[in-house]
């Protein structure tokens, strides 16, 4: 395997059609960052001049639509406030290594028969039910402003706009901010590394990589892999999407920005509002380093729509985790991971789903 990629022999694209499939991948995206931003000491500026650099960079690299996320786990644990902003820097950066390490040696696959589809899918329950936990505390902070967005959230669905009904939500809320605390004035992001502070190594960190890792091998990696295939008839490989996502986080958390990955999520949200080629990556990534330099209005964003934000995120989660051939080891998971951690049930749900397949106790009925 190579690396860098030489960029394939495919045409970009900057139409209509590219431009509104880019917005498919910030309809998540954007209302994890800003809560982020809110809640802790992320840089949002130093966060979205990464998002918009690897946007660019994966737009050329694969020649395709690839989705630049969050790392959802990871982030959500830390909006939860389950660790740090000093262990979600940590947890990238041993994310980071552990998908560098896995992508080369060709180890994508059997990370991900090891741990299995139910466990995958309880970690994302698990942080599904920890953001809802969250947006609703929010929203209970100022309950007017919580029910004017979701008036808004309504309105979109019944427009039948209901996939960007996080937009709308976010566009309201930017309009508030920009009220409350004035038209900012454009400043680029100073250079310096780790903005928002230094990692801090703990075990909330290593329990935040495992559980990050579950849903990455699965989601970002083997099902990414698969949607290239489907939907744009590419062969890009597992291994060499972790080696990506690798690369992109031990680059983009020293930086100041979060740990980073791809996601068949955002792939097929790209591709059903429209997007076929990494042109729509180098136009989401334009605008992402364009709210690098206004990014300081996001601080006066009403706490109360970011709760509702974060319930739509919680909701989408947990219909994804909810596709599981082991719903009950799923469920089970997701339970044990807000009762304790994230990290024991991650632990606890491998063993159990190894032994069960082991012993083909679910076979044997």
């Amino acid at each position: 395997m190579e690396f860098p990629y030489r960029p394939p022999n495919v045409g970009l694209r900057f139409d209509v059609n590219e431009l509104t499939g880019a917005l498919g991948d910030s309809v998540t995206v954007l209302p994890i960052v800003v809560a982020l931003a809110l809640l802790t000491p992320l840089s949002l500026p130093h966060t979205f001049l990464a998002f918009g650099v690897f946007q660019i960079v994966w737009g050329l690299v694969y020649g395709l639509p690839m989705s630049v996320e969050p790392m959802k786990a990871i982030a959500g644990l830390a909006i939860a406030g389950t660790i740090t902003y000093g262990e979600l820097v940590a947890a990238g950066l041993l994310a980071g290594v552990v998908l560098l390490a896995a992508g080369r040696l060709g180890s994508v696959g059997a990370i991900e028969r090891l741990v299995g589809l139910p466990v995958v899918r309880g970690v994302q329950l698990a942080v599904a039910l920890l953001l809802a936990v969250t947006g609703v505390e929010l929203a209970l902070s100022n309950p007017p402003v919580a029910a004017a967005a979701a008036v808004l959230v309504a309105g979109a669905l019944l427009l039948g706009y209901g996939d960007a009904s996080a937009l709308v939500v976010l566009g309201v809320g930017g309009i508030v901010a920009v009220h409350a605390a004035g038209v900012p004035t454009p400043s680029i992001p100073e250079l310096t590394t780790f903005a928002g502070g230094g990692p801090s190594f703990t075990l909330g960190a290593v329990e935040a990589t495992a559980a990050q890792l579950a849903m990455t091998v699965g989601n970002a990696a083997v099902a990414t892999a698969l949607l290239c295939s489907d939907l744009f008839d590419r062969s890009v490989s597992a291994d060499r999407l972790a080696t990506s996502m690798g690369v992109m986080s031990l680059l983009s958390v020293p930086a100041g920005g979060l740990p980073m990955c791809h996601g068949s999520g955002g792939l097929a949200g790209k591709h059903t509002f429209g997007a076929r080629t990494g042109g729509a990556n180098v136009l989401l990534g334009t605008g992402y380093l364009l709210l690098a330099l206004v990014a300081g209005v996001v601080i006066a964003f009403p706490m109360a729509m970011l709760g509702v934000l974060l319930l739509l995120v919680a909701v989408d989660l947990g219909r994804t985790a909810l596709r599981s051939d082991d719903r009950l080891i799923t469920v089970a998971i997701g339970v044990l991971g807000v009762a304790t951690n994230v990290g024991i049930a991650f632990l606890a749900g491998a063993v159990a789903s190894g032994l069960l397949r082991k012993f083909d106790v679910r076979g044997s009925r």
